[in-house]
Order: structure tokens, then sequence, then C-alpha cells
């Protein structure tokens, strides 16, 4: 099986040639007066998205990869690694002479790579370049859902401390930030989030201070897991309401209004 270890290329910085069923890392080279930059087999700088085509019986991988004012990429390339346990391995890649930075391949370009596949994916995954992995559970076709930090399979919306966490961790916020629940049922979940900003403080006493940030979310149920909606921080219902109205009431009406620290 070709190695999956397949590493991303960098712009100006070590490449990745694949030769045979190994690879070998190499630095930068000069290169004599008038020589032509050499052209190396790479893998995208980043996978954007991947989609089914074809009625599934293809893949179609948005990668980012060099860009200049000549031919910086030829030879993109798309294929089956192998299939075993319900995920399907693809490898991308294509030649380039960004390895040399007089090439002028300083850029990047979206492209999109055709895989072809002996018998459509259904329900199995998809691990591009053995780095990112795709699902189409809980997306929307036929894009492929990207998995997260919290895996392919989310844990189902549930009025539970791990399901709060997985809808703090699926929240554009800062890291390390903790959450208050202020309501939840089946559908609707209410969590006040506080993020501790400043200088990092040691014992009490030390001269230091610091503040903290606080929102308060509003989150509606998925298959996926719990989905953020609105952000409101007024006291009540009189502000969300503006924003969802479907939102219970009995779900906003004690609300307290949010103070920032």
């Amino acid at each position: 099986m070709w190695q999956r270890g397949i590493r991303m290329a960098v712009l100006g910085a070590v490449l990745v040639i694949l030769a045979g069923c190994g690879s070998k890392t190499v630095e930068t080279a000069e290169k004599a007066p008038g020589e032509e930059a050499a052209w190396t087999v790479a893998a995208p700088i980043r996978i954007d998205g991947v989609r089914t085509a074809d009625g599934g019986r293809s893949l179609v991988v948005d990668a980012e990869v060099p860009d200049g004012a000549r031919d910086c990429v030829r030879g993109l390339r798309g294929e089956v690694d192998t299939v075993e346990h319900g995920t399907v391995y693809v490898r991308v890649t294509f030649e380039t002479p960004s390895l040399d930075r007089e090439s002028g391949c300083t850029g990047t370009q979206r492209v999109a790579a055709t895989v072809k596949l002996g018998e459509p994916l259904s329900s199995r995954r998809v691990m591009v370049n053995s780095l990112d992995v795709y699902t189409p559970a809980g997306a929307t076709a036929p894009a492929l859902r990207r998995c997260g930090e919290n895996g392919c399979d989310p844990t189902p919306p549930r009025c539970t401390s791990s399901s709060y966490r997985q809808a703090v961790n699926d929240t554009d916020i800062p890291k390390h930030t903790s959450w208050e629940e202020r309501g939840c049922d089946d559908t609707w979940l209410v969590l006040d989030l506080s993020t501790r900003m400043g200088p990092v403080c040691g014992d009490t006493g030390d001269g230091c201070s610091s503040s903290h940030v606080s929102q308060r979310w509003f989150y509606r149920a998925e298959t996926s897991g719990w989905k953020p909606v609105a952000t409101n921080g007024n006291a009540g219902c009189m502000g969300i309401h503006k924003v969802l109205p479907e939102l219970p009431t009995r779900l906003c009406a004690s609300l307290p209004r949010l103070d920032r620290d």
C-alpha cells in the first residue's frame, strides 16, 4: 500500500519527493545561471473541501496549490490508495517548481482534483493524504463534512455536560472558555460563555489584574450536534425574540442581563 504519511508541501520550504512506495526529503539546491527550476512531486498546501460527483462514483477534492506568473502546477492527480474499515484513502499530488523561489510560485490558487471510485461512496468516510477526514454523515449533499476535533461522529445534542463542551468547541470563541447553562431542552440550548482576558495571574495579591469577556449564545439542535445560531445579552426575551422568535419563552423569560467585567 502506498505510504500514507505524505507531508504537506509548503511554499519555499522542504518538499516531499514521491518515489516508488517510499518518500524522501530534499533540501533546496542551487541551480546554475539560466537553469530552469526543477519540477518536483508534492501534496497540496491545504485541502479546502471534498464533494461527491457522478452519482457518488467520483470525488472532487478542492485543494490549495502554488501559483505565480508562470506555470506552477502540472500533472494534478487524484486517486484512491486503498479502501478499508469503512474509509476511502485518497491521495492528491501534482508537480511544481515552487521549491525554487526564483520560479515565482510564491502565491496560491485553488484547484479541483477528481478521484474516480470503484463504487459509490455511500456512507464511507474519506481521508485525503492521511490528514483530513470527511464524512457524508450530517452533511448536505453533494458536499462532505470535515471531521473536527469532536471526530466524525459528534455526540447527539443532549442536555449534558459533554454535549455542552462540544457546543462550546464548535463556537467561534477563544480556547479555554468556561460556560454556564441557562436553559436547555430537546431543541434549544442557552449558554453563558466566559473568557478570561489580560495577563496571566499567579497567586492572589501579586498585583496583576484580569477581566472576563462574556457572551450568551443560543444553539439549535441538529443531527451533527448543537449549532450556534445567535448571541444576545439582554435580560428576558425581548432582545432574543427579535432574532429568534421561535425560541420558547420558558428558556428566556428569566434570563438576567449579561454583565461584562
